[in-house]
């Protein structure tokens, strides 16, 4: 099978001849672009400067090279940048104040201070010389505790949504990368353009906005409507000419989980984001009925799996069976034949850093033959690979999961 051959099926609940599998998806199936050269290295290939597309998590694009070593099957597509081809015209030298040899989008978007902090003030984020990552104070979301809660004007959100809607130049452009990386690869191509707008934290902060569903549901009903509505007539004007390059759409990152239990009440989702992405999904499904929907969604969801089901979605991940006590078996079980779980091949918060390369071979090779049975599973690790992580580690989850 080919990748893209091997991914569809595994979505349609069918067997494959292996587990498919996924590094670079998207942004939360990726590497550290400090663990990247290593892994390079460790498989043999020949050295290149990462190319670090995801600044804020400090991600690298993986190469094809690395891609085949790993048997991986997804290619990302993003509206102007995909892995499935090089474009070394988008690529400008840069070291993050001497710490790592690499290429960057746009090296004006950082300043390198005194003490070797690295500053990024588009959105006011910093990387101290000790850290992997950029962050922001009380990350980019204060809560105070005076006055009421703030939140967006609909009309300025209207305004702004509808001033974003994309023009005949954007389009074309987005298919005419699609279509040479269609041409380019047989893997699965998932596209990681616009989100469908709505999102536990998306707005004022995720100590604030699930306390606004609770106290004026009104207000975010009337808020969800209008982002939908656009992403309806996005999705009306692109779809149509990009389904036939995509295999996967990634719809959205909609972090509902904590590392105990959802942050707002599965009522929540149920009243104000079940309806909006039933929504979305079924214009994707009616515009693009090959194309398959995903939601990436952190954390303790256990409990509303059923409701991402009943919203439409094909595919879910990260499948972090180790937030909120349930067992993997569990998310296998309520998922089985109901959507595809893309992700939980390893426990990245423990096993991945903590154990041996043999103890991260057992539990990929348990995870990964109780997930694809019924198929319905693309395997990776629970979410990025990590700065510190040795490439043996990295190199073990794959060639485990490919030989169960």
């Amino acid at each position: 099978m080919t990748g893209r051959e091997r991914v569809l099926a595994a979505l349609r609940f069918e067997q494959t001849d292996r587990v498919p599998l996924d590094l670079g998806g998207m942004p939360s199936t990726n590497i550290s672009c400090f663990a990247y050269p290593a892994l390079v290295k460790a498989l043999g290939l020949p050295w290149r400067r990462p190319r670090v597309y995801d600044t804020g998590q400090m991600l690298a694009l993986p190469e094809t090279d690395v891609l085949d070593a790993l048997q991986c099957d997804v290619i990302t597509l993003q509206p102007t940048l995909t892995n499935a081809f090089p474009q070394p015209e988008l690529w400008h030298l840069y070291d993050f104040g001497g710490r790592l040899d690499s290429e960057v989008l746009d090296p004006a978007m950082f300043e390198t201070r005194e003490d070797g902090t690295v500053f990024q003030p588009c959105n006011n984020s910093k990387m101290p010389p000790d850290a992997y990552v950029f962050d922001t104070e009380h990350a980019g979301q204060p809560l105070l505790l005076t006055g009421d809660l703030p939140k967006p004007d609909l009309r300025e959100v209207r305004e702004r949504l509808n001033a974003s809607l994309l023009t005949d130049e954007q389009v074309n452009g987005i298919v005419a990368l699609a279509q040479r990386a269609r041409e380019a690869t047989d893997r699965a191509i998932m596209f990681n353009g616009f989100h469908a707008g709505i999102c536990i934290h998306a707005y004022e902060g995720i100590a604030v906005f699930p306390m606004l569903c609770l106290t004026e549901p009104e207000f975010v009903a009337e808020l969800h409507d209008i982002a939908i509505s656009h992403t309806e007539a996005q999705l009306a004007r692109l779809l149509p000419v990009l389904a036939p390059y995509i295999d996967v759409y990634m719809c959205n990152a909609d972090d509902w989980g904590t590392q105990n239990a959802t942050i707002a009440s599965p009522q929540v989702f149920r009243d104000l984001f079940k309806p909006y992405y039933r929504r979305m999904n079924d214009a994707i499904h009616q515009l693009a009925p090959e194309v398959k929907t995903f939601l990436h969604s952190c954390g303790a969801i256990y409990d509303i799996i059923d409701d991402i089901i009943e919203s439409g979605f094909d595919a879910l991940n990260p499948v972090q069976w180790t937030a909120g006590g349930h067992h993997w078996r569990e998310w296998k079980n309520k998922a089985r034949c109901r959507i595809a779980l893309w992700g939980g091949a390893v426990n990245t918060q423990e096993t991945l850093p903590l154990g041996s390369v043999q103890d991260v071979e057992r539990e990929v090779a348990d995870i990964v033959a109780y997930m694809k049975e019924d198929s319905g599973y693309i395997g990776c690790a629970i979410h990025n690979i990590l700065a510190e992580i040795a490439p043996e580690k990295v190199i073990a989850i794959y060639r485990t999961a490919a030989s169960c």
